[in-house]
């Protein structure tokens, strides 16, 4: 090394201090004897991150639960209405189990606050056909009712707009008619077995179709296997010239079509405003209840 060339005042030479400086922390003193440093661990991280964590995620907690708060109430409130509205209909249907109710839409509070329900669907099983001629009850009929609403005084609900679909099955529709119904070989027709003497049996077929005042009409009336007297044949006429009334049908829907199935008839209905009555409904021309069969409670809106 060559000679310092650093000096004293009065000549003499002398070697500079340098202290030992790290300046990416790695270690603090002088030479060899430096004091390593060790970067933490990802687990070693310090306490207060940690006490920060907790406080957080309670307070996630806190708002996610907030969140949830008004749809669980909305959900208790629909709840209500929905069992308010099925054991009305039930009632009012004489089925023998409450109908499956679905109000659509959210928020429900705010609809029943305002007193009308936006979409409503119905489902109910078994509707019988009580005090008629010839009754044909519905299996199955499905409502998806539109703008729902109830009168001041509890007397009637009212619907904006409704479709429906009424199921009617061959075993019901062979009772009505009297005759062994079944589905035919051609779309939208239907096909009977006729018992004759001698223990034989004649095939006719008819066709189905939709006629006023929400009544199934059949129509063309053929024999397509045996061979039928000329009585039997006059009798038959009779059963297939009179249309089956479809008497358990809110007062408003109107029969549109009627579709045959493996199991029965479909008939699809519609309408707007399609009114709910109590029992003291008055009688249409045919002397059958313009309403449901007996009396139907308004379901309470907003209750």
């Amino acid at each position: 090394m060559s000679a310092s060339q650093h000096k004293h005042d009065d000549g003499s030479q002398y070697e500079p201090y340098y202290p030992s400086c790290d300046p990416y922390g790695y270690g603090y003193g002088s030479g060899d004897e430096a004091t390593p440093y060790e970067p933490l661990e990802p687990d070693e991280s310090p306490e207060p991150r940690q006490s920060l964590r907790r406080p957080l995620a309670v307070a996630t907690a806190a708002l996610v639960a907030l969140a949830a708060l008004p749809v669980a109430v909305d959900r208790v409130v629909a709840a209500r209405i929905e069992s308010r509205t099925a054991k009305a209909f039930q009632e009012g249907m004489d089925t023998p189990l409450p109908p499956q109710v679905h109000v659509r839409g959210f928020p429900v509070l705010t609809q029943a606050a305002s007193g009308t329900l936006r979409h409503v669907d119905i489902t109910a099983h078994d509707i019988p056909a009580q005090g008629t001629t010839r009754p044909l009850p519905v299996t199955e009929l499905s409502l998806q009712l539109r703008g729902l609403t109830k009168s001041d005084d509890d007397s009637e609900a009212r619907a904006c707009s409704a479709e429906a679909t009424a199921f009617l099955s061959y075993a019901d529709v062979s009772n009505a008619l009297g005759l062994e119904i079944s589905q035919g070989s051609r779309p939208g027709q239907v096909s009977a077995v006729v018992l004759i003497p001698l223990g034989k049996q004649v095939t006719v077929t008819s066709t189905v179709t939709a006629a006023s005042d929400n009544r199934i009409a059949f129509k063309d009336f053929n024999v397509t296997a045996g061979a039928l007297p000329a009585p039997g044949s006059a009798v038959l006429d009779k059963v297939f010239e009179q249309p089956i009334q479809l008497w358990n049908i809110p007062h408003g829907l109107h029969l549109r079509s009627v579709t045959t199935t493996a199991d029965g008839l479909t008939a699809h209905l519609s309408g707007r405003s399609v009114t709910f009555r109590p029992d003291d409904a008055p009688q249409d021309s045919a002397g059958g209840s313009s309403a449901v069969v007996r009396s139907v409670s308004t379901p309470q809106l907003g209750q």
